[in-house]
C-alpha cells in the first residue's frame, strides 16, 4: 500500500512508515480525513489526484447513505 486516507482522531501508530500529506473536509457531514503516502513514495501531485479522489468518493458515501470508514486505501 502506498497511500491511505485515515479519519482524523484515529490512530496512525501502525503507520509509521508513512507521510502526513494533507486533510481533506467530507463537504457533506464535516468529518477530516489524513492523507498519507508511504515515504519511498512521496508526490506531492499524487497527493492532489487522490484528494480529488477521495473528495468524491465521499460523496458518494453520502449519496448512498453510507457511513466513512476509519481507513480508506487510494489510488496510486
Amino acid at each position: 500500500m502506498k497511500a491511505l486516507a485515515i479519519k482524523k482522531g484515529h490512530t496512525r501508530e501502525q503507520q509509521p512508515d508513512f507521510k502526513e500529506m494533507g486533510t481533506l473536509r467530507c463537504d457533506s457531514c464535516g468529518e477530516d480525513f489524513i492523507v498519507l503516502q508511504h515515504s519511498a513514495f512521496v508526490d506531492n501531485a499524487a497527493a492532489e489526484r487522490q484528494a480529488h479522489w477521495l473528495e468524491k468518493v465521499l460523496a458518494e458515501e453520502h449519496e448512498r447513505e453510507g457511513k466513512h470508514p476509519d481507513r480508506i486505501q487510494l489510488p496510486d
